[in-house]
Protein backbone atom coordinates (compact mmCIF):
# COMPACT_ATOMS: atom_id res chain seq x y z
CA UNK A 1 0.00 0.00 0.00
CA UNK A 2 1.63 3.28 -0.75
CA UNK A 3 0.55 7.31 -1.66
CA UNK A 4 2.29 8.57 -4.56
CA UNK A 5 2.23 11.71 -5.68
CA UNK A 6 -0.77 13.00 -8.08
CA UNK A 7 1.49 14.93 -10.53
CA UNK A 8 2.05 13.55 -14.14
CA UNK A 9 -0.13 10.30 -13.16
CA UNK A 10 -2.60 9.38 -16.40
CA UNK A 11 -6.06 8.28 -15.34
CA UNK A 12 -8.27 5.84 -17.76
CA UNK A 13 -11.44 6.04 -15.76
CA UNK A 14 -12.99 8.62 -13.58
CA UNK A 15 -15.67 8.61 -10.70
CA UNK A 16 -17.73 11.09 -8.79
CA UNK A 17 -17.22 9.47 -5.56
CA UNK A 18 -14.65 6.09 -5.32
CA UNK A 19 -15.57 3.87 -2.51
CA UNK A 20 -12.85 1.41 -1.27
CA UNK A 21 -14.73 -1.44 0.51
CA UNK A 22 -18.26 -3.39 -0.20
CA UNK A 23 -19.03 -4.47 2.75
CA UNK A 24 -22.09 -2.98 4.72
CA UNK A 25 -20.15 0.37 5.32
CA UNK A 26 -19.15 0.97 1.03
CA UNK A 27 -22.53 0.03 0.45
CA UNK A 28 -24.14 2.14 2.51
CA UNK A 29 -22.03 4.85 1.66
CA UNK A 30 -22.72 3.94 -2.02
CA UNK A 31 -26.54 4.06 -1.87
CA UNK A 32 -26.34 7.40 0.21
CA UNK A 33 -24.06 8.94 -2.64
CA UNK A 34 -26.40 7.87 -5.66
CA UNK A 35 -29.36 9.65 -3.22
CA UNK A 36 -27.53 12.80 -3.11
CA UNK A 37 -27.08 13.20 -6.63
CA UNK A 38 -23.70 11.93 -7.43
CA UNK A 39 -22.16 8.96 -9.11
CA UNK A 40 -20.54 6.42 -6.92
CA UNK A 41 -18.04 3.88 -7.95
CA UNK A 42 -17.35 0.83 -5.08
CA UNK A 43 -14.34 -1.51 -5.54
CA UNK A 44 -13.71 -4.62 -3.72
CA UNK A 45 -10.72 -6.63 -3.16
CA UNK A 46 -12.77 -9.67 -3.37
CA UNK A 47 -14.99 -11.89 -6.12
CA UNK A 48 -17.57 -11.35 -3.73
CA UNK A 49 -18.15 -9.50 -0.75
CA UNK A 50 -18.24 -10.83 2.69
CA UNK A 51 -15.59 -9.19 5.04
CA UNK A 52 -17.01 -8.37 8.98
CA UNK A 53 -20.38 -7.51 7.58
CA UNK A 54 -20.73 -10.85 6.46
CA UNK A 55 -19.31 -12.84 10.03
CA UNK A 56 -21.43 -10.48 12.47
CA UNK A 57 -24.97 -11.11 13.49
CA UNK A 58 -26.22 -8.14 11.09
CA UNK A 59 -27.24 -6.39 13.92
CA UNK A 60 -27.74 -2.46 14.16
CA UNK A 61 -28.50 -0.46 17.24
CA UNK A 62 -31.23 2.47 17.01
CA UNK A 63 -33.02 4.40 18.45
CA UNK A 64 -36.51 5.30 18.71
CA UNK A 65 -37.54 3.77 15.35
CA UNK A 66 -41.09 2.81 14.22
CA UNK A 67 -40.13 -0.75 15.00
CA UNK A 68 -39.03 0.11 18.67
CA UNK A 69 -42.27 1.71 19.35
CA UNK A 70 -44.67 -0.97 17.73
CA UNK A 71 -42.87 -3.58 20.30
CA UNK A 72 -43.62 -1.00 23.09
CA UNK A 73 -40.01 0.42 23.38
CA UNK A 74 -39.27 3.98 24.49
CA UNK A 75 -36.01 5.16 23.15
CA UNK A 76 -34.61 8.09 22.18
CA UNK A 77 -30.98 9.11 20.38
CA UNK A 78 -30.03 10.80 24.14
CA UNK A 79 -30.20 7.90 26.15
CA UNK A 80 -28.37 5.45 23.38
CA UNK A 81 -25.95 7.98 23.50
CA UNK A 82 -25.65 7.81 27.06
CA UNK A 83 -25.62 4.06 26.92
CA UNK A 84 -22.28 4.31 24.51
CA UNK A 85 -20.47 6.90 26.77
CA UNK A 86 -20.96 4.82 29.90
CA UNK A 87 -19.61 1.51 28.45
CA UNK A 88 -16.89 3.43 26.54
CA UNK A 89 -15.98 5.24 30.21
CA UNK A 90 -16.52 8.76 28.54
CA UNK A 91 -13.58 8.18 26.11
CA UNK A 92 -16.23 8.24 22.89
CA UNK A 93 -15.71 11.36 20.81
CA UNK A 94 -18.87 13.13 21.89
CA UNK A 95 -19.55 14.73 18.50
CA UNK A 96 -19.35 11.56 16.45
CA UNK A 97 -21.62 9.38 19.36
CA UNK A 98 -24.14 12.35 18.53
CA UNK A 99 -24.19 12.12 15.32
CA UNK A 100 -24.53 8.34 14.94
CA UNK A 101 -26.74 8.06 17.42
CA UNK A 102 -29.38 10.72 16.18
CA UNK A 103 -29.06 9.71 12.51
CA UNK A 104 -28.96 5.62 13.49
CA UNK A 105 -32.97 5.50 13.87
CA UNK A 106 -34.04 7.75 10.32
CA UNK A 107 -31.20 5.65 8.85
CA UNK A 108 -32.80 1.86 9.47
CA UNK A 109 -36.36 3.14 8.77
CA UNK A 110 -34.65 4.85 5.65
CA UNK A 111 -32.79 1.52 4.26
CA UNK A 112 -36.60 -0.34 5.45
CA UNK A 113 -38.75 2.27 3.31
CA UNK A 114 -36.17 3.31 0.51
CA UNK A 115 -34.70 0.04 -0.13
CA UNK A 116 -36.73 -2.46 1.26
CA UNK A 117 -35.43 -4.22 4.30
CA UNK A 118 -37.08 -5.75 6.25
CA UNK A 119 -35.63 -5.03 9.76
CA UNK A 120 -37.23 -5.81 13.21
CA UNK A 121 -35.81 -5.44 16.82
CA UNK A 122 -34.73 -8.23 18.83
CA UNK A 123 -37.20 -8.21 21.88
CA UNK A 124 -36.50 -10.99 23.56
CA UNK A 125 -33.44 -10.52 25.42
CA UNK A 126 -30.99 -7.33 26.35
CA UNK A 127 -27.74 -6.80 25.52
CA UNK A 128 -25.36 -5.78 28.10
CA UNK A 129 -25.21 -1.82 28.60
CA UNK A 130 -28.20 -0.83 26.30
CA UNK A 131 -30.85 -0.33 28.77
CA UNK A 132 -33.21 -0.26 25.91
CA UNK A 133 -33.93 -2.84 23.29
CA UNK A 134 -32.55 -1.26 20.69
CA UNK A 135 -30.40 -4.27 17.84
CA UNK A 136 -32.98 -4.15 14.44
CA UNK A 137 -31.85 -6.62 12.46
CA UNK A 138 -33.09 -9.29 9.53
CA UNK A 139 -35.25 -12.25 9.62
CA UNK A 140 -32.43 -14.61 9.22
CA UNK A 141 -30.30 -12.64 12.02
CA UNK A 142 -27.52 -12.77 9.76
CA UNK A 143 -24.73 -10.44 8.44
CA UNK A 144 -24.84 -12.16 5.26
CA UNK A 145 -28.16 -11.43 4.98
CA UNK A 146 -27.73 -7.79 5.70
CA UNK A 147 -24.92 -7.97 3.39
CA UNK A 148 -26.85 -9.24 0.36
CA UNK A 149 -29.66 -7.36 0.71
CA UNK A 150 -27.68 -4.08 0.46
CA UNK A 151 -25.79 -5.30 -2.48
CA UNK A 152 -28.62 -5.97 -4.24
CA UNK A 153 -30.31 -2.71 -3.30
CA UNK A 154 -27.01 -0.93 -4.78
CA UNK A 155 -26.99 -3.54 -8.02
CA UNK A 156 -31.21 -2.38 -8.30
CA UNK A 157 -30.10 1.12 -8.56
CA UNK A 158 -27.79 0.88 -10.92
CA UNK A 159 -24.53 1.96 -8.56
CA UNK A 160 -21.62 0.49 -10.38
CA UNK A 161 -19.37 -2.38 -8.15
CA UNK A 162 -16.06 -3.57 -9.06
CA UNK A 163 -15.36 -7.23 -8.00
CA UNK A 164 -11.52 -8.75 -7.27
CA UNK A 165 -9.68 -5.29 -7.60
CA UNK A 166 -7.17 -4.84 -4.69
CA UNK A 167 -6.35 -1.03 -4.61
CA UNK A 168 -2.75 -0.92 -4.08
CA UNK A 169 -2.03 2.94 -4.18
CA UNK A 170 -3.22 6.53 -3.70
CA UNK A 171 -2.14 9.64 -5.81
CA UNK A 172 -1.75 12.88 -4.33
CA UNK A 173 -1.31 16.16 -4.34
CA UNK A 174 0.86 17.49 -1.66
CA UNK A 175 -1.85 19.23 0.26
CA UNK A 176 -3.43 15.87 0.73
CA UNK A 177 -5.95 16.02 -2.03
CA UNK A 178 -6.38 12.30 -3.55
CA UNK A 179 -6.76 12.38 -7.38
CA UNK A 180 -7.19 8.91 -8.35
CA UNK A 181 -5.69 5.51 -7.26
CA UNK A 182 -4.85 2.40 -8.83
CA UNK A 183 -6.72 -0.92 -8.68
CA UNK A 184 -5.28 -4.51 -9.62
CA UNK A 185 -6.72 -7.33 -10.97
CA UNK A 186 -6.12 -10.40 -10.68
CA UNK A 187 -4.08 -10.49 -14.01
CA UNK A 188 -1.64 -8.19 -12.50
CA UNK A 189 -2.75 -5.10 -14.61
CA UNK A 190 -3.82 -2.00 -13.13
CA UNK A 191 -7.13 0.33 -13.57
CA UNK A 192 -6.41 3.99 -12.85
CA UNK A 193 -9.00 5.94 -11.97
CA UNK A 194 -9.79 9.62 -10.81
CA UNK A 195 -11.80 10.96 -8.30
CA UNK A 196 -13.30 14.29 -6.57
CA UNK A 197 -14.05 12.30 -3.24
CA UNK A 198 -12.83 9.06 -1.82
CA UNK A 199 -14.36 7.17 1.06
CA UNK A 200 -12.48 4.63 3.27
CA UNK A 201 -14.85 1.97 3.53
CA UNK A 202 -11.65 -1.20 3.89
CA UNK A 203 -12.49 -1.78 7.46
CA UNK A 204 -9.53 -2.00 10.21
CA UNK A 205 -6.39 -4.05 10.43
CA UNK A 206 -7.51 -7.16 12.73
CA UNK A 207 -6.23 -9.53 10.01
CA UNK A 208 -2.47 -8.07 9.92
CA UNK A 209 -0.96 -9.38 13.00
CA UNK A 210 2.17 -7.86 13.19
CA UNK A 211 0.03 -4.81 13.45
CA UNK A 212 -2.23 -6.03 15.83
CA UNK A 213 1.06 -7.51 18.19
CA UNK A 214 2.46 -4.04 17.98
CA UNK A 215 -1.10 -1.74 18.42
CA UNK A 216 -2.85 -4.20 20.49
CA UNK A 217 -0.22 -6.93 22.31
CA UNK A 218 -2.80 -8.65 25.14
CA UNK A 219 -4.59 -9.48 21.69
CA UNK A 220 -1.55 -10.40 19.93
CA UNK A 221 -2.07 -14.01 19.69
CA UNK A 222 -5.47 -14.47 19.77
CA UNK A 223 -7.72 -16.03 17.41
CA UNK A 224 -8.76 -13.61 14.90
CA UNK A 225 -12.37 -14.31 14.18
CA UNK A 226 -12.88 -11.31 11.24
CA UNK A 227 -12.39 -11.02 7.76
CA UNK A 228 -8.25 -11.64 6.54
CA UNK A 229 -8.54 -9.00 4.31
CA UNK A 230 -8.56 -6.00 6.93
CA UNK A 231 -4.90 -5.28 6.83
CA UNK A 232 -4.89 -1.77 7.46
CA UNK A 233 -4.91 -0.20 4.39
CA UNK A 234 -6.89 3.08 5.41
CA UNK A 235 -4.28 3.55 8.17
CA UNK A 236 -1.34 3.02 6.45
CA UNK A 237 -2.88 5.03 3.71
CA UNK A 238 -4.22 8.15 6.10
CA UNK A 239 -0.93 7.86 7.92
CA UNK A 240 1.06 8.47 5.09
CA UNK A 241 -1.25 11.59 3.99
CA UNK A 242 -0.81 12.86 7.47
CA UNK A 243 -3.86 12.04 9.02
CA UNK A 244 -4.41 11.45 13.12
CA UNK A 245 -5.35 8.34 14.42
CA UNK A 246 -6.93 7.47 17.91
CA UNK A 247 -7.21 4.70 19.94
CA UNK A 248 -5.50 2.55 18.01
CA UNK A 249 -4.97 0.09 20.76
CA UNK A 250 -9.11 -0.39 21.24
CA UNK A 251 -10.96 -3.34 19.64
CA UNK A 252 -13.81 -5.97 19.64
CA UNK A 253 -13.23 -9.14 21.40
CA UNK A 254 -15.70 -11.87 21.88
CA UNK A 255 -15.58 -14.86 24.83
CA UNK A 256 -17.77 -17.02 23.04
CA UNK A 257 -16.49 -18.49 19.97
CA UNK A 258 -16.53 -22.18 19.67
CA UNK A 259 -13.82 -24.27 19.97
CA UNK A 260 -12.46 -26.02 17.95
CA UNK A 261 -15.15 -25.56 15.66
CA UNK A 262 -15.44 -21.71 15.25
CA UNK A 263 -18.79 -20.94 15.19
CA UNK A 264 -20.02 -17.71 16.92
CA UNK A 265 -22.09 -18.50 19.85
CA UNK A 266 -24.59 -15.59 20.55
CA UNK A 267 -23.82 -13.98 23.85
CA UNK A 268 -27.55 -14.46 24.42
CA UNK A 269 -27.09 -17.73 25.76
CA UNK A 270 -25.13 -16.02 28.55
CA UNK A 271 -27.39 -12.90 29.27
CA UNK A 272 -30.56 -14.69 29.45
CA UNK A 273 -29.10 -16.26 32.38
CA UNK A 274 -26.71 -18.63 31.46
CA UNK A 275 -22.68 -18.63 33.21
CA UNK A 276 -19.27 -19.58 31.69
CA UNK A 277 -17.14 -22.24 33.93
CA UNK A 278 -13.52 -22.67 33.12
CA UNK A 279 -11.90 -26.47 32.36
CA UNK A 280 -11.80 -26.58 36.76
CA UNK A 281 -15.70 -25.97 36.93
CA UNK A 282 -15.12 -23.20 38.05
CA UNK A 283 -17.06 -19.52 37.19
CA UNK A 284 -14.18 -16.64 36.93
CA UNK A 285 -15.38 -13.00 36.47
CA UNK A 286 -18.92 -11.05 35.96
CA UNK A 287 -20.16 -12.50 32.80
CA UNK A 288 -22.79 -9.23 32.41
CA UNK A 289 -19.72 -6.81 31.91
CA UNK A 290 -20.33 -8.24 28.19
CA UNK A 291 -18.50 -10.14 25.29
CA UNK A 292 -15.68 -7.95 23.86
CA UNK A 293 -14.03 -7.84 27.31
CA UNK A 294 -15.47 -12.14 27.89
CA UNK A 295 -12.24 -12.61 25.30
CA UNK A 296 -9.66 -11.46 28.01
CA UNK A 297 -11.51 -13.34 30.94
CA UNK A 298 -11.56 -16.65 28.40
CA UNK A 299 -8.37 -16.40 27.45
CA UNK A 300 -6.77 -16.14 30.86
CA UNK A 301 -8.10 -19.14 32.06
CA UNK A 302 -6.26 -22.59 31.79
CA UNK A 303 -5.61 -23.38 27.88
CA UNK A 304 -7.52 -20.24 26.89
CA UNK A 305 -10.99 -22.62 26.95
CA UNK A 306 -14.30 -21.90 28.72
CA UNK A 307 -17.80 -23.71 28.29
CA UNK A 308 -21.11 -21.93 28.29
CA UNK A 309 -23.58 -23.85 30.10
CA UNK A 310 -27.34 -22.60 29.65
CA UNK A 311 -30.28 -24.67 29.27
CA UNK A 312 -33.27 -25.74 26.49
CA UNK A 313 -35.49 -22.39 27.35
CA UNK A 314 -32.06 -20.38 26.51
CA UNK A 315 -31.25 -22.17 23.26
CA UNK A 316 -34.91 -21.62 21.89
CA UNK A 317 -34.40 -17.81 22.54
CA UNK A 318 -30.73 -18.34 20.60
CA UNK A 319 -32.25 -20.41 17.88
CA UNK A 320 -33.10 -17.29 16.41
CA UNK A 321 -29.69 -16.29 15.16
CA UNK A 322 -27.86 -18.04 12.17
CA UNK A 323 -25.06 -19.05 13.79
CA UNK A 324 -26.50 -20.79 16.61
CA UNK A 325 -28.64 -22.87 14.12
CA UNK A 326 -25.30 -23.46 12.33
CA UNK A 327 -23.88 -24.97 15.63
CA UNK A 328 -27.02 -27.06 16.47
CA UNK A 329 -26.55 -28.15 12.58
CA UNK A 330 -22.73 -28.94 13.35
CA UNK A 331 -23.73 -31.26 16.51
CA UNK A 332 -21.27 -29.09 18.75
CA UNK A 333 -23.67 -28.93 21.96
CA UNK A 334 -23.36 -31.27 24.75
CA UNK A 335 -26.45 -31.55 26.80
CA UNK A 336 -27.78 -33.75 29.98
CA UNK A 337 -30.10 -34.24 32.46
CA UNK A 338 -28.22 -34.01 35.47
CA UNK A 339 -25.60 -31.87 37.10
CA UNK A 340 -22.96 -34.55 37.51
CA UNK A 341 -24.01 -36.15 33.64
CA UNK A 342 -23.24 -32.51 32.40
CA UNK A 343 -19.68 -33.08 34.59
CA UNK A 344 -19.19 -36.18 32.94
CA UNK A 345 -19.74 -34.58 29.19
CA UNK A 346 -18.01 -31.69 29.15
CA UNK A 347 -14.81 -33.50 31.45
CA UNK A 348 -14.54 -31.22 34.28
CA UNK A 349 -14.89 -32.07 38.54
CA UNK A 350 -18.19 -33.10 39.06
CA UNK A 351 -17.78 -31.26 42.97
CA UNK A 352 -16.58 -28.23 41.34
CA UNK A 353 -19.46 -27.88 39.05
CA UNK A 354 -22.00 -28.69 41.30
CA UNK A 355 -20.70 -26.20 43.64
CA UNK A 356 -20.51 -23.66 40.80
CA UNK A 357 -23.78 -24.22 39.96
CA UNK A 358 -25.13 -24.07 43.20
CA UNK A 359 -24.18 -20.83 43.96
CA UNK A 360 -25.56 -19.13 40.92
CA UNK A 361 -28.99 -20.94 41.82
CA UNK A 362 -28.78 -19.24 45.04
CA UNK A 363 -27.74 -15.75 43.46
CA UNK A 364 -30.73 -16.06 41.31
CA UNK A 365 -32.97 -16.96 44.05
CA UNK A 366 -31.66 -14.05 46.44
CA UNK A 367 -30.40 -15.99 48.88
CA UNK A 368 -26.68 -15.14 47.91
CA UNK A 369 -24.41 -12.34 46.92
CA UNK A 370 -22.78 -13.63 43.39
CA UNK A 371 -19.23 -13.37 44.49
CA UNK A 372 -18.38 -11.73 41.06
CA UNK A 373 -20.74 -8.98 41.35
CA UNK A 374 -22.93 -10.43 38.79
CA UNK A 375 -26.95 -8.88 39.09
CA UNK A 376 -28.62 -12.07 38.79
CA UNK A 377 -32.03 -10.68 40.00
CA UNK A 378 -35.01 -11.48 37.86
CA UNK A 379 -33.03 -13.85 35.81
CA UNK A 380 -34.30 -17.50 35.27
CA UNK A 381 -32.87 -20.67 36.97
CA UNK A 382 -31.33 -22.53 34.88
CA UNK A 383 -33.32 -26.31 33.99
CA UNK A 384 -32.89 -29.84 32.66
CA UNK A 385 -31.57 -30.63 30.22
CA UNK A 386 -28.58 -28.52 30.52
CA UNK A 387 -26.82 -27.52 27.32
CA UNK A 388 -22.81 -26.60 26.94
CA UNK A 389 -20.52 -25.64 24.32
CA UNK A 390 -16.36 -25.07 24.61
CA UNK A 391 -15.62 -21.52 23.44
CA UNK A 392 -12.82 -19.66 23.38
CA UNK A 393 -11.74 -15.50 22.78
CA UNK A 394 -11.17 -14.23 19.69
CA UNK A 395 -10.35 -10.82 18.24
CA UNK A 396 -13.02 -9.34 16.12
CA UNK A 397 -12.14 -6.46 14.93
CA UNK A 398 -10.07 -3.17 15.85
CA UNK A 399 -11.97 -0.54 17.13
CA UNK A 400 -9.38 2.48 16.41
CA UNK A 401 -8.28 4.14 13.39
CA UNK A 402 -8.06 7.49 11.22
CA UNK A 403 -9.57 9.95 13.49
CA UNK A 404 -12.59 11.76 12.21
CA UNK A 405 -15.09 15.01 12.10
CA UNK A 406 -18.99 14.78 12.42
CA UNK A 407 -18.81 14.54 8.84
CA UNK A 408 -16.93 11.73 8.56
CA UNK A 409 -14.06 13.78 6.70
CA UNK A 410 -10.34 12.75 7.79
CA UNK A 411 -8.29 15.06 10.01
CA UNK A 412 -4.80 16.22 9.38
CA UNK A 413 -2.42 14.81 12.59
CA UNK A 414 -0.96 18.74 13.01
CA UNK A 415 -4.72 19.57 14.11
CA UNK A 416 -5.09 22.18 10.98
CA UNK A 417 -8.74 20.79 9.93
CA UNK A 418 -9.69 18.17 7.31
CA UNK A 419 -7.73 16.29 4.55
CA UNK A 420 -9.53 18.09 1.19
CA UNK A 421 -11.60 15.11 -0.13
CA UNK A 422 -11.13 12.43 2.45
CA UNK A 423 -13.67 10.39 4.19
CA UNK A 424 -13.28 7.26 6.27
CA UNK A 425 -16.54 5.00 7.82
CA UNK A 426 -16.93 2.10 9.89
CA UNK A 427 -13.38 0.09 11.17
CA UNK A 428 -11.52 2.51 8.69
CA UNK A 429 -12.43 5.55 11.61
CA UNK A 430 -11.88 5.27 14.84
CA UNK A 431 -14.84 3.84 16.65
CA UNK A 432 -17.06 4.99 19.55
CA UNK A 433 -15.67 2.19 21.85
CA UNK A 434 -13.26 4.35 23.78
CA UNK A 435 -9.58 3.36 24.38
CA UNK A 436 -9.65 -0.71 25.07
CA UNK A 437 -11.83 -3.68 24.99
CA UNK A 438 -14.56 -3.16 27.30
CA UNK A 439 -16.03 -0.20 25.79
CA UNK A 440 -17.22 -1.93 22.98
CA UNK A 441 -21.55 -1.45 23.17
CA UNK A 442 -23.52 -4.23 20.94
CA UNK A 443 -23.66 -3.15 17.63
CA UNK A 444 -20.78 -0.63 18.28
CA UNK A 445 -19.31 -1.77 14.70
CA UNK A 446 -22.33 -1.99 12.18
CA UNK A 447 -23.28 1.46 14.06
CA UNK A 448 -20.19 3.29 12.90
CA UNK A 449 -20.36 1.28 9.60
CA UNK A 450 -23.60 2.15 8.24
CA UNK A 451 -24.30 5.86 9.91
CA UNK A 452 -20.51 7.05 9.21
CA UNK A 453 -21.07 4.97 5.75
CA UNK A 454 -24.31 6.99 4.95
CA UNK A 455 -22.78 10.96 6.25
CA UNK A 456 -19.43 9.84 3.86
CA UNK A 457 -21.20 9.28 1.20
CA UNK A 458 -23.54 11.83 1.17
CA UNK A 459 -20.69 14.54 2.02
Amino acid sequence: MSVRPATGAAFELEAQTVIIGAGACGLTAALAAQAAGQTPLVIERDPVPRGSTALSAGLIPAAGTRFQRAAGIDDDAALFAADIQAKAKGEADPAIVTIVTREAGPTVEWLADRYGLPFSVVDDFDYPGHRRRRLHGLPSRTGEELLDRLRAAAEDQGIDIVYDRAVTTLYADPDGRVRGLAARAPDGSDDRIACDRLVLACNGFGGNRAMVRDRMPAIGEALYFGHDGNRGDALIWGEALGAATRHLGAFQGHGSVAHPDGILITWGVITEGGVQVNTRGQRFWDESQGYSEAAGAVLAQPDGLAWDIFDGRIAGIARQFGDFRQAETADIFRKAGTVDALAAAIGVPVDALATTLDAVAAAKAGRLADPFGRPFAGIPQLTPPYWAVRVTGALFHTQGGLAIDAQARVLRADGSGPLPNLFAAGGAACGVSGSGDSGYLSGNGLLTAVMLGRIAGHG
